[in-house]
């Protein structure tokens, strides 16, 4: 949800975040492929509700657990910009970041709900430094020797820190990068995350032959 100090809320569609270890999202999609239409409406309009009800204002994620009849239950509120927004802003065409910001500032929001449409799909992997052979324990620490993002296969996206020559350490995320994908549909969304794995490479240390599985 996106909500401003003027009373003004919307909700900028659901994010799948089913696929977790130990707690922590691995692989996210956008929309969500077991959500339709009039139940995106019924959990838009709960979240919205919620966050106006407490007066809130920024960005902000509402969690809802779903079972297999389509029921959904609240579960919690993240009141931060959650990792995983890149997806939201390839579906939406909106910069969440800018948003915030201009909120912060005491702007109204400068669209309404009926603006937010779904623009194709999205799916984000998490390539983390861990060895999933030793139970992804403690971080893979080392040096990055060979690090280059697949940024030239279409509709890719990477938010990442690190450059070749990084040291990866034990005392921090063993987080290398936020690999997103976006298409036209589900199909080619995940094609080019295939893709995108098989094509980033780094050496020293690395995940992405088990997200690519």
């Amino acid at each position: 949800v996106l909500c401003d100090k003027h009373g003004n809320a919307v909700w900028l569609n659901e994010r799948e975040c089913s696929i977790q270890r130990r707690n922590q999202k691995v692989i996210e999609e956008a929309p969500s492929s077991f959500v339709d239409p009039e139940m995106r409406k019924r959990m838009g309009a709960q979240a919205t509700q919620l966050a106006l009800a407490v007066g809130y204002d920024s960005a902000g994620t509402v969690e809802f657990l779903v079972d297999s009849k389509k029921n959904f239950y609240f579960l919690e509120m993240n009141t931060r910009l959650q990792v995983e927004h890149p997806i939201t802003e390839a579906i939406t065409g909106l910069d969440i970041v800018q948003q915030m910001l201009r909120v912060s500032y005491g702007h109204p929001l400068n669209f309404k709900q009926s603006d937010v449409g779904i623009r194709g799909w999205a799916f984000e992997c998490r390539v983390y430094a861990e060895d999933p052979y030793k139970g992804f324990g403690l971080p893979s620490v080392g040096r990055l020797t060979k690090y280059e993002e697949p940024l030239k296969i279409e509709g890719v996206r990477c938010d990442s820190g690190i450059r070749e020559g990084s040291e990866i350490s034990i005392y921090y995320d063993p987080l290398i990068c936020k690999l997103v994908t976006h298409g036209k549909d589900r199909q080619i969304a995940l094609d080019r995350m295939r893709d995108a794995l098989d094509n980033y490479v780094i050496r020293g240390v690395s995940l992405c032959h088990y997200l690519s599985a």
